[in-house]
């Protein structure tokens, strides 16, 4: 249960705002890139020390820093010093089990969702806590490890695509939302897929393999939707421009990017749907399979009652019995017997039971 409760037990019984890192070190070392743009220019590096991102920060272009791990405490509290940002803020940043959610501090923004990736192998989501601090002109982006679906927003800024390049940091903020959003409806795509695959089967020969299939998928569902149910709630706060730091011109495209998560949200609750729709015909295929099952044995058992009786009679052996003295009863009775078992079948074929 460690994907939904995560342990914070390391946490208890300290003050609020001490940062102590929630969750598994993916990392080796602390990763952190820099890209810093404008309209006419673009740049990006790796640093070894935050410090030296402080040159960009001071500059009106547009920084978007990257830091890949949450493990070194160092570096979180350095980047609060330097940005000014609250104690709880950076406590929420290294603890992975924070819901989605949205804050407003003013001077920068605060907000955390889930990254999600299905690994298609073991058919199950990885998931990833990302935190984003937007600022006047810079945005940061917190990550547990690399790798990521920020790649398209990366090449738009580096190759001047699209509108990116013209807007402020607000905007840049949306377009890492919306990578993040628009992976919610490939994995959603996946399990569809997936699910019509489960109902092939279930036509063809349900197994056990199949219903562990099901119970697979339901829990990944579950998952699902608590990583993306609150995000209505966030980004519905960002489009209401409640922060100097959204501009008018972004807030289309938070609307647009809050019909995406409507969308998701319709998408998970449909595949629920699925998932218990397939879950009930998997219950009635077993069902009827084990009806057939039963009606074949019962089927056999009903005839053989009577043709049970008529060798239970005649091998009771009593010295008085005068069909046993006779020279045609061996075949008198297996004709008899015969008679009975056709005439039997004949009437379930017409009763239509076979």
């Amino acid at each position: 249960m460690s994907r939904f409760f995560k342990k914070v037990s390391e946490k208890s019984g300290l003050s609020p705002g001490s940062l102590v890192s929630i969750g598994d070190k993916k990392m080796e070392k602390v990763r952190m890139t820099i890209l810093d743009y404008d309209e006419k220019s673009m740049s990006e590096k790796e640093i070894k020390t935050f410090d030296e991102c402080l040159p960009f920060i001071k500059t009106p272009s547009i920084t978007w820093i990257n830091i890949d791990g949450l493990h070194d405490i160092d570096i979180i509290q350095r980047i609060g010093e330097i940005f000014n940002i609250h104690p709880l803020v950076l406590e929420d940043i290294v603890n992975t089990g924070q819901r989605p959610k949205y804050e407003d501090h003013e001077n920068y923004l605060f907000i955390v969702l889930k990254m999600l990736q299905l690994e298609e192998k073991e058919e199950k989501i990885r998931t990833e806590q990302v935190s984003l601090i937007l600022g006047p002109n810079f945005v940061i982006s917190f990550q547990e490890e690399e790798g990521d679906v920020f790649n398209p927003v990366r090449e738009r800024i580096k190759n001047y695509k699209g509108k990116i390049r013209k807007m402020g940091a607000d905007y840049l903020a949306y377009a890492l939302l919306d990578a993040i959003i628009d992976n919610y409806f490939v994995i959603l795509e996946k399990f569809d897929e997936k699910i019509e695959i489960i109902e092939d089967e279930l036509l063809d020969n349900p197994s056990p393999k199949t219903l562990q299939i099901i119970h697979n998928l339901k829990r990944e569902t579950i998952f699902l939707r608590k990583s993306v149910w609150p995000l209505r709630e966030v980004i519905a706060s960002l489009e209401r421009r409640e922060s100097k730091l959204i501009k008018e011109t972004t807030v289309p495209y938070l609307r647009d990017l809050y019909d995406h998560t409507i969308r998701v949200i319709e998408g998970v609750e449909t595949v629920r749907d699925l998932i218990s729709g397939v879950l009930d015909i998997y219950l009635s295929s077993v069902s009827n399979k084990m009806n057939n099952v039963m009606k074949v044995l019962t089927i056999i058992a009903t005839i053989f009652i009577p043709l049970t009786f008529i060798a239970g009679i005649y091998g009771m052996n009593f010295r008085f019995m005068p069909e046993l003295e006779w020279r045609w009863s061996y075949p008198s009775v297996w004709v008899l017997m015969i008679a009975v078992f056709v005439s039997m079948l004949l009437y379930f074929r017409r009763k239509g039971w076979i």
